[in-house]
């Protein structure tokens, strides 16, 4: 689905002419013929669907300042671009002083308009991901900070919401890579533990034999190797939440404990003379059949009526493809911010082949797939040649690898004719050649009649070589053959790789 863009402006031939530049830009469009309608769409239910404002600074009533007085303070305004037919340096600097995030002036061209639009989203897109790093570290991350167009989706916020208003038990479920956590975690945003601990436990990571210590903790002496008391993950979770990743993977002694802290409200630590109290909210994850293992003995029964009180199933993103884009978009913006690329966008033929791609890897195969292609890429935007794994597996799409440089087999000449011998060409590999004269390749290493060249033929011979692959650059090939300067120009000289005076 393409950004819309809203365009303010009083004079409906300028709007227009907008409309028509933006549209061809490949954005969608919205337009608002004065400032109080622009305001009522930036404050109204409309407002989620706008990405970018380009608003004209000169009109009557309210003006492009009124508007940016009025949402200047206002949360999840969209970044916004003022125009004007008159290009002071005082109105630029009010103007951006006021929240505008560039300033162009009247008649702009498709191409300066088209670099302002992108770049003020790609900052409004760092400066989203770098809100919601910043929530997810304090806790208090919430379901509108996840990237969630789809329908399919709809029903897993809705009930996440539900959920954070009580204490109940959850247990998400889904194929692995779906966001299992991020949803644990916008439920604690949203309920009354937010900004308190958030304990992630990966139950399938842990060795068999420090379940107990790493879960609950143990005292000092109570094993071997117990030097020092250690508080479990259940008492750092104390006031907050405590999420139990792929919790199918916990051993059947270790479940039995959890089934009494859930119970009771208490652990008990290996080696405590006492259990110890917890307050504590339980998020559960798994990708597996959770029935299935209960049926094979391998999780308690009383454990999984237990934790999955309140159950929420999260689809893979085959089944909300339209995802995909705005997923992209976040990735995009991320990697290239740490990987300092200028890449912009994404074309749009590579943006069919994902959206075309079944992804079984789900958001964590396609956002590794984005930072394979930032790395890759070359240019300001990312096409199918930067995604050669997906554009295998999608009909109609095939990522063109760019040829590898031909390999030159002749010296080019520098300050003066350099001699390379009778046919003048450059062997490339050192040859072992058997006595019947088969497998011949490359620098010859033994005569026909089976004896051992000697060593200055040999040697000339790897000069020769190295001349050609580095284009007879001196200084490369000195450095490559492991001599000096002077000693490789004595050395051609005595060859008749080179004239002499």
């Amino acid at each position: 689905m393409p950004k819309r863009v809203l365009i303010v402006d009083d004079d409906p031939v300028q709007r227009r002419l907008l409309e028509e530049m933006i549209k061809r830009l490949g954005f969608d469009t919205k337009t608002a013929g004065s400032g109080d309608q622009a305001i009522q769409i930036l404050e109204g239910a409309d407002k989620d669907t706008i990405s970018l404002v380009l608003l004209d600074l000169v009109m009557p009533g309210t003006d492009g300042m009124a508007v940016l007085d009025r949402l200047q303070a206002k949360a999840g305004v969209p970044p916004i671009i003022v125009q004007t037919a008159n290009g002071s340096i005082d109105a630029a600097i009010a103007a951006m002083r006021a929240g505008a995030v560039d300033f162009v002036v009247k008649p702009a061209s498709p191409e300066r308009l088209e670099i302002s639009m992108k770049s003020a989203m790609k900052i409004e897109a760092l400066a989203v991901e770098i809100t919601r790093i910043k929530k997810k570290v304090e806790g208090t991350l919430t379901f509108n900070d996840l990237i969630i167009r789809g329908d399919a989706m709809r029903r897993v916020i809705a009930l996440g919401k539900r959920t954070a208003a009580s204490q109940i038990p959850v247990l998400i479920e889904g194929e692995s890579g779906v966001g299992k956590e991020l949803i644990a975690r916008a439920i604690q945003g949203e309920s009354d533990r937010a900004g308190k601990p958030f304990i992630t436990v990966n139950c399938g990571a842990i060795p068999d034999n420090l379940v107990e210590s790493i879960l609950f903790g143990h005292e000092k002496g109570s094993f071997t190797g117990a030097v020092d008391r250690r508080i479990g993950k259940f008492q750092e979770a104390d006031g907050g939440t405590l999420f139990l990743d792929e919790v199918g993977e916990l051993p059947l002694d270790a479940q039995v404990k959890l089934l009494r802290a859930l119970q009771e409200g208490e652990i008990d630590p290996v080696g405590a003379k006492k259990p110890v109290k917890v307050n504590f909210r339980l998020i559960s994850a798994t990708n597996r059949d959770m029935i299935q293992l209960v049926k094979d003995g391998k999780f308690r029964e009383d454990l999984y009526y237990r934790l999955n009180v309140f159950p929420i199933w999260v689809p893979p993103l085959r089944d909300r493809i339209e995802d995909v884009p705005e997923l992209c978009q976040h990735f995009l913006a991320r990697f290239t911010a740490e990987e300092g690329k200028r890449v912009r966008s994404i074309s749009e033929d590579a943006m069919r082949m994902l959206c075309g791609y079944s992804w079984p890897g789900n958001v964590r195969q396609l956002e590794n797939a984005v930072f394979r292609a930032v790395v890759l890429a070359d240019g300001a935007e990312l096409t199918v040649t930067e995604f050669p794994q997906i554009a295998a597996h999608v009909d109609g799409f095939k990522a063109e690898v760019p040829a590898a440089p031909a390999q030159v087999n002749r010296v080019p000449v520098i300050n003066g004719p350099v001699v390379l011998g009778a046919d003048n060409t450059i062997p490339h590999t050192v040859e072992l050649r058997s006595g019947d004269g088969s497998g011949s390749l490359g620098i010859q290493a033994v005569t026909d009649a089976g004896d051992i060249r000697p060593l200055d033929q040999v040697e000339a011979d790897m000069i020769r070589l190295a001349l050609g692959r580095y284009r007879g650059h001196m200084t490369e090939v000195a450095k490559r053959l492991g001599i000096g300067r002077s000693t490789l120009y004595r050395k051609m000289q005595e060859y008749g790789l080179e004239p002499r005076a």
